[in-house]
């Protein structure tokens, strides 16, 4: 017991340790931190699962996950608008705007707790920012939120052949790269206060947070898709476009989804302060186990 007590910088109260003029002896010993007591000591004490978000032995995981995510979400997404092209609107737009929607629910109910389930470059730097997710792991992130992407358009493109474009997110006819822009940061400004909303410790909603960022997805691809294909994801665009080799409105879908998530932080703060709470931590990182 000594020895946790110099580890954690806690002294015992109720017993003759807690000072000159100790309160009498109880059956039941508490231990109130001191101003020593570190932030992480006090984190682990409410996650004992904390030094795995810090593992680098268990980073492959997280990869894995963010790369098996993003490929099912693109999936769903790409092959959704492809699949309209292919079966001439038997997969009608509403099909194809909700399919993404019910697919990241899906993932994450299922590996939320591996790696976060970010599925987005945006997403991972809005919880970088937050300080809710190390920024050492960031480019790993998006590195294999980028080549989940691809390769399921390569599926896409080896299935199906090139119909529908593999499916790219492009501003739809009658529109300006400039109102898709605005309507993508508009969009990802949603999404991401969404994610962080439902996923702080004022407002932590567990495991239905999957229902509420994918419904989120979905109702903003229902009205939104005919102007800018509702990406809000520069990894689900990007996919398309790289097995496409063509980039020409690939800034819409880059520069529209930083602007909404950067906006979205700015939010965060103003509603609920700065992060790195252990709740939100917990949900940007994942939380390993074994």
């Amino acid at each position: 017991m000594s020895e946790w007590l110099k580890e954690t910088g806690c002294k015992p109260v109720g017993s003759a340790y807690a000072g000159s003029n100790p309160a009498p002896p109880t059956a039941v010993t508490e231990y109130q931190p001191t101003n020593q007591l570190s932030r992480r000591a006090a984190l682990a004490l409410e996650f004992p699962a904390l030094d795995e978000f810090d593992d680098p032995k268990l980073e492959w995981r997280r990869l894995f996950s963010e790369l098996l995510g993003t490929f099912l979400l693109v999936l769903a997404g790409a092959g959704g608008g492809l699949l309209n092209v292919q079966t001439h609107g038997q997969v009608s737009l509403a099909a194809a705007v909700i399919a993404p929607g019910l697919m990241v629910m899906a993932i994450i109910l299922f590996m939320g707790a591996v790696s976060g389930a970010h599925l987005n470059p945006v997403v991972s730097v809005a919880f970088a920012l937050r300080k809710d997710f190390p920024w050492r792991r960031v480019p790993g992130y998006i590195f294999v939120q980028l080549l989940g992407a691809v390769l399921a358009c390569l599926f896409l493109k080896a299935v199906f052949g090139d119909v529908g474009n593999v499916g790219a997110t492009v501003p739809g006819v009658g529109f300006e790269p400039w109102q898709a822009f605005l309507i993508e940061a508009a969009l990802t400004l949603g999404l991401v206060s969404t994610i962080l909303g439902t996923s702080s410790g004022a407002q932590n909603v567990g495991s239905l947070g999957a229902l509420g960022v994918g419904g989120y997805i979905a109702l903003a691809g229902l009205w939104s898709a005919p102007v800018s294909g509702a990406s809000m994801n520069p990894a689900r665009s990007f996919g398309p476009d790289f097995v496409l080799g063509d980039f020409t409105n690939y800034w819409v879908y880059l520069a529209g989804p930083l602007l909404g998530g950067l906006v979205a932080v700015g939010a965060a703060w103003i509603l609920r302060g700065p992060g790195g709470g252990p709740v939100g931590r917990a949900a940007g990182s994942g939380r390993l186990e074994g």
